[in-house]
């Protein structure tokens, strides 16, 4: 179980996305569609689909190949989701609004220079509604909120989506790292991998929760400047002051032959190779697959950002509350609700649990 970092702060409980529409994600680039060039970008919404899934119908319905289509970020299926993707030439802006596809709507068509890349995201805005919670759930969840905000942020978890329906991702990795042996899927086999690396990142960060190191900076930490850089910690006391101060964040291990690593000999090196040891694995265990993952860091906390809660009216099944913030790309919202509900967020028709 990965620990809590407000343990003191009791959790609303309750069940979340018991309908699409209480999951709803804005995401926002980090530039604006120029309003001309070859590509048209398309913002659009989406209910109860993956994103490779809208994705998909929308390259049938234009007769354009799925591979061509540019998308920044995927998002939830159980969810009501506004998000951009960009279509190749010869596609218009006119085409691509005239679009009439179930569970997609086109909102805006703008054409561009260039393909969306994956990761061009500035930040996600999250409207999330929980139900069947505790009593007082909205003043528990705003007090939680207020101690997230606190530098440096949430934990950046990865969650249960990463590790597959079965949660058996992960081992899939482990396997192909073992033998190997790639399939003709080159993205599933990229998944595979990165399954395995964000368990690690998971067992590095819950490390750092239970021994109180998560506001700490130790010697060879590879930190991470707000708006800038990375740079080896040399100055642990400095920089825990400008860690506090929220002017940077450390950084995790994605483990793989390229990644940049800790000091060497320093006490950063020794608890990211700790990890790889629990795991049975070494710094050369990612050699054979870097074509597929060549390391990385990430970030241990994340900033969420404008939070708000409203309450709702109570229900026969307990009460309902609102919660809004944003995060930035990459980082899962369900991280920061399973500090603010102490349960997995799930929806009503998945199994129980704890995260």
């Amino acid at each position: 179980m990965l620990p809590f970092l407000t343990a003191d702060l009791p959790g609303t409980g309750g069940v979340l996305r018991s309908r699409d529409e209480d999951f709803v994600v804005d995401e926002e680039l980090p530039y604006p569609a120029s309003g001309s060039g070859e590509h048209v970008f398309v913002r659009i919404e989406k209910r109860g689909l993956t994103t490779r899934f809208a994705a998909a119908q929308i390259a049938a319905a234009l007769g354009i190949a799925e591979r061509d289509i540019g998308i920044a970020g995927m998002k939830d299926r159980h969810a009501v989701t506004r998000q951009w993707l960009s279509l190749p030439p010869p596609v218009t802006p006119e085409a691509a609004s005239a679009l009439a596809l179930d569970g997609i709507t086109v909102l805006e068509a703008v054409r561009h220079g260039h393909k969306l890349r994956t990761g061009h995201v500035r930040r996600n805005r999250f409207v999330l509604r929980v139900r069947g919670a505790a009593p007082g759930s909205a003043e528990r969840a705003r007090a939680i909120l207020d101690a997230l905000a606190r530098a440096p942020g949430a934990p950046n978890w990865y969650g249960e989506q990463r590790f597959g329906r079965d949660g058996d991702n992960a081992a899939k990795g482990r396997a192909l790292l073992a033998t190997g042996k790639r399939s003709r899927d080159k993205k599933l086999d990229r998944l595979f991998v990165s399954a395995l690396q964000s368990e690690l990142f998971n067992a590095w960060l819950a490390a750092r929760l239970a021994d109180g190191l998560y506001r700490a900076v130790l010697a060879g930490d590879v930190c991470h400047k707000k708006g800038g850089g990375m740079f080896t910690s040399d100055d642990p006391a400095t920089d825990e002051a400008r860690l506090v101060a929220g002017e940077l964040v450390v950084t995790g291990p994605m483990f793989g032959d390229k990644m940049r690593r800790p000091a060497e000999g320093s006490a950063a090196a020794e608890r990211e190779a700790a990890v790889l040891a629990a795991a049975g694995l070494t710094a050369d265990s990612f050699a054979p697959v870097r074509a597929l993952a060549e390391g990385t860091r990430r970030d241990a906390a994340i900033e969420v950002a404008d939070g708000c809660v409203t309450a709702g009216d109570p229900a026969a099944d307990g009460e309902t509350y609102e919660v809004a913030f944003a995060l930035p790309g990459g980082a899962y919202a369900t991280a920061v609700m399973r500090e603010v509900m102490k349960t997995v967020p799930q929806r009503v028709d998945e199994a129980p649990g704890v995260a």
